[in-house]
């Protein structure tokens, strides 16, 4: 038997003894607060066995059908138990302020006392053993038990009180402090269920996310996107999916996972972490560094953005186009500023590298124009069609010139593809001075 049963089943036995003394000692001398009390401990014995049964099923280890293990069986017991005290504690409020109206006279002999005193050394011992297990063994039903236990201990406090004034010539003070007991049990029944039904309903309170998250930030090279956390039998679970840089090898982002759940363990002890491992959004640092180079007054193109993890640092290379004829020393002062606004708008970003080109431009000149007509000529002559735009370019290279052809949308692929190849050869061919031809077809 587990420590936890068998601190549940002692709290069975005391249940039952207290329920004979109680109800016997009420019957007796027509207590209304004795009764009170024995009703109390009859819920407390069926709330004891709720628990003696709860924890044996909470123990067991998680299977097929029960994945998160079986500790919301000692919520549910406790949530049963609260529901039980409330509405007893109802009726018994009920019959405690009908008699504040007629209060009866009461025959309190000396053994009623000595009756009430042992059952409060009981109720003392009882609730300071529950404690002490719950506090051990992060047991719901066990601090439930405990709380009862110490309501109690105060109710039968204000009996024995009651009686006190009872026996001096004062009968309704038995029915008060009948009133009160009830009034005790309500609002202790009232925190239960508020408690217990957070956890079924997986409320998670706030400082125990809180650790949760703050343990996760500790962690060095990795994004938190998403937390979520539910909480049974005193243990905590975490489903946790962090983000790592797309770079990262499969084994770094292995030891992101463990050091994760090292550290979500070390701040909340005995939870369950799970975690998943993402790849860092790789595009959209890209798409920043490149919004923030060509933001830059003068950048007319960028390409080839590259991010890169190396270890623990960030680091993002980009080819930059600028004017042909512009100076060295310009070029390289432009190229600074981009750097310094990318990692403005990249902080996270290490190291900036610019890799820096000459812009093609665009070409007018007599040979040129020269060129044009000849290739208009040309695709006309082949297509039956002139072409739908024919743009040059220079580049270190030469002269690229770029030529749009216009096909019947009807045509298949195929044939499109061979007109297009027929017209970049003839204009190779004819044309040699023209260093590159690139041909695009549209219907």
């Amino acid at each position: 038997m587990t420590p936890q049963r068998r601190t549940a089943l002692v709290s069975v036995f005391a249940a039952a003894v207290l329920i004979v003394l109680k109800l016997a000692t009420g019957l007796a001398t027509g207590s209304l607060g004795l009764l009170s009390e024995a009703l109390h401990s009859g819920t407390d014995l069926v709330a004891a066995l709720l628990t003696f049964f709860a924890v044996g099923i909470a123990v067991r280890p998680a299977d097929r059908h029960h994945a998160y293990g079986h500790g919301k069986a000692e919520h549910l017991a406790a949530l049963a138990e609260a529901s039980i005290l409330a509405l007893l504690s109802v009726g018994v409020g009920i019959a405690a302020v009908r008699r504040l109206s007629d209060p009866p006279e009461l025959e309190i002999a000396w053994w009623a006392f000595a009756v009430v005193l042992v059952v409060i050394a009981v109720d003392a011992s009882r609730m300071t053993l529950s404690f002490r297990a719950a506090r051990q063994y992060d047991s719901a039903a066990l601090e439930s038990n405990a709380l009862h236990f110490g309501s109690d201990l105060a109710g039968t406090i204000a009996v024995l009180a009651g009686l006190v004034l009872a026996r001096a010539g004062h009968p309704e003070g038995d029915a008060v402090a009948a009133l009160f007991v009830a009034v005790l049990v309500i609002a202790a029944a009232v925190r239960l269920v508020r408690r217990n039904v957070d956890v079924l309903m997986d409320s998670v309170p706030d400082e125990v996310e809180s650790a949760a998250r703050g343990a996760i930030a500790s962690v060095e090279g990795v994004e938190l996107r998403r937390l979520r956390m539910r909480q049974a039998g005193g243990r905590q679970f975490a489903d946790v999916v962090i983000g790592v840089p797309a770079g990262a090898a499969v084994g770094q982002g292995h030891a992101a996972a463990d050091a994760v759940e090292d550290a979500v363990r070390e701040a909340l002890p005995k939870s369950d972490v799970v975690v998943h491992v993402e790849p860092g959004d790789e595009q959209q640092v890209r798409d920043r560094a490149h919004a923030a180079a060509l933001a830059v007054p003068g950048v007319r193109e960028v390409h080839n953005v590259t991010v890169l993890q190396v270890g623990s640092e960030l680091q993002i290379s980009l080819h930059l186009k600028l004017p042909g004829d512009l100076p060295l020393e310009d070029a390289h002062e432009l190229a600074e500023l981009v750097e310094r606004s990318i990692r403005a708008a990249v902080p996270e970003a290490a190291h900036v590298q610019t890799h820096l080109e000459p812009l093609a431009e665009s070409a007018e000149s007599s040979e040129i124009e020269r060129d044009r007509a000849a290739i208009e000529r040309l695709v006309l002559e082949e297509t039956g069609r002139p072409s739908r735009e024919l743009r040059f370019l220079t580049s270190p290279d030469g002269v690229v010139a770029h030529l749009t052809l216009t096909v019947d949308g009807a045509t298949p692929l195929a044939d499109a593809h061979a007109q297009a190849s027929r017209v970049e050869q003839r204009i190779r061919r004819e044309q040699p001075e023209i260093g590159d031809i690139i041909v695009h077809t549209e219907p």
